[in-house]
């Protein structure tokens, strides 16, 4: 079997060091048996291309197309990002929903599955990436593309009654048929596709199997969560706490217990909530915390064209600069926001350091960071997990984290400084369990997991003449 992987954004060929669990596995999947990872290379043109770029390396063709800069403003940062993404975080006051990103959306789908429906074999196995690319897979099949298909959402998908908001929801909806399995990070997620099905389609729908019917034509779904590199992801933070890096920041701390957060710039992560907590934690227990410890919030920026994360960064740094100008002294600076990007191996001796990882989003489709800062503490030392209960890894890890509400910033302050206290036997139990449960999962777990019931689905009913609507289709008026 060859494996073709279409994703938004294709890694480069000789981007493996450093690498999350989830581009490890998928490349793993690929290089196993040879094939394709098919996608936008990250680059602009001035017009799309109607060549590809490959790049062989370790038994996989990279192959690569660029977006035109009005692609990228408009079907990226526009229908993706600014109406998928906060409608599917339930984040409805920051979805911006204009028609040209609709039809922009539509277009480079069209696009994508024009250049791959040249690069698919009849005997291939297709697996589909992600909420930049739901259509992808309906006008492959209206190219003739008739194998295997496969799709997984990275992030979550929402209750009907939010999903309503998008103009188009059945449109949408039913390119999703023309997968034969769909997949998703938690049960809850599989539960509102499928009654989004039955409500917005009528499809029958068996939330029990995980099938779906509508006039002859099935998909099954189910939950597969993302897991990561648990050994590889535990020696990197411990071969990176010895680094100068590492040893740097134990200076720098001078003994103090470290709190740390790590996060992509985003509104869905709880950034502004997460400091308004800790200046109550801080309230609450200045005396006893006085010089005692420090929180590091370290901070990627992310999409700094679109003017909501542009907010984000001021209302941080001005409340950074508040929470210090009222908490700290000649000697002391209680918090401190890093704006940038840190290379995951440092990030991950960070981890190894802290007495606490702060991992608050408003909402997580899984949130892998929150894993990684598990799988990097010490046997004799560990911190603990302050982790959102609206994160899909919550449902793994609720035995090993301290579980708090983040839009309870009483209930968050309370859970940092149980964290920070915790005595180290509880430590050690909580880091035990946390650990198993990572086992249970991991990145090589989830992707032969999702693959072998892919390959055991019953292939879509005459998928050659699928000629389902795409999102091209006007509006629902309902």
């Amino acid at each position: 079997m060859r494996l073709v992987v279409i994703s938004n954004r294709v890694p480069a060929p000789t981007a493996r060091t450093g690498a999350g669990g989830l581009a490890v596995a998928l490349r793993d999947a690929l290089s196993e048996n040879g094939g394709v990872w098919f996608g936008w290379s990250g680059s602009h043109s001035g017009e799309r291309t109607g060549v590809p770029s490959v790049v062989n390396e370790d038994n996989i063709a990279f192959t690569t197309l660029p977006l035109t800069l009005e692609d990228f403003d408009v079907y990226y940062c526009g229908y993706a990002n600014s109406v998928l993404w906060p409608l599917f975080h339930e984040r409805l006051h920051a979805m911006d929903y204009q028609e040209p990103y609709r039809q922009r959306y539509d277009s480079v789908n069209e696009y994508f599955a024009t250049r791959a429906a040249e690069v698919i074999e009849p005997d291939d196995t297709v697996w589909i990436h992600d909420y930049h690319l739901i259509p992808l897979a309906a006008k492959l099949r209206e190219k003739g593309v008739t194998c295997r298909i496969g799709f997984f959402l990275h992030i979550p998908f929402p209750p009907h009654d939010v999903f309503r908001a998008l103009p188009e929801r059945r449109a949408l909806l039913e390119t999703f048929l023309a997968y034969d399995l769909v997949g998703f990070q938690t049960p809850g997620d599989a539960r509102h596709f499928g009654d989004a099905l039955a409500r917005d389609l009528g499809a029958t729908v068996d939330l029990t199997t995980g099938r779906a019917e509508l006039k002859g034509e099935r998909v099954r779904f189910d939950h597969f969560p993302i897991g990561i590199d648990v050994e590889g992801t535990s020696l990197t933070a411990l071969t990176s706490r010895s680094t100068q890096e590492g040893q740097r920041l134990t200076r720098a701390l001078r003994g103090r217990k470290l709190v740390i957060g790590a996060d992509r710039l985003d509104y869905t992560k709880g950034l502004v909530e997460r400091f308004q907590a800790f200046e109550i934690f801080l309230e609450q227990h200045r005396e006893e915390m006085d010089d005692q410890m420090v929180y590091v919030q370290i901070t990627a920026p992310s999409r700094e064209n679109v003017e909501e994360y542009q907010d984000i960064t001021l209302q941080l740094e001005a409340e950074a600069g508040r929470i210090n100008g009222r908490n700290n002294s000649i000697y002391w600076t209680p918090l401190r926001l890093i704006e940038q990007q840190v290379a995951r191996d440092t990030l991950l001796g960070y981890f190894s350091l802290a007495r606490v990882g702060l991992i608050t989003p408003l909402r997580d489709g899984m949130n892998l960071v929150a894993k990684e800062f598990v799988a990097a503490q010490t046997v004799e030392d560990p911190g603990v997990l302050v982790l959102s209960s609206m994160a899909g890894a919550a449902e793994e890890l609720a035995e090993a984290a301290v579980v708090v509400n983040p839009y309870n910033s009483h209930h968050v302050a309370e859970g940092i400084y149980r964290a920070i206290n915790m005595p180290l036997e509880e430590r050690k139990s909580r880091w035990e369990l946390g650990m198993e449960a990572l086992r249970r999962n991991t990145a090589d777990i989830w992707r032969e997991n999702y693959l072998g019931k892919l390959l055991d689905a019953p292939l879509s009913v005459d998928s050659a003449a699928v000629g389902l609507q795409t999102t091209s289709a006007a509006p629902d008026k309902a």
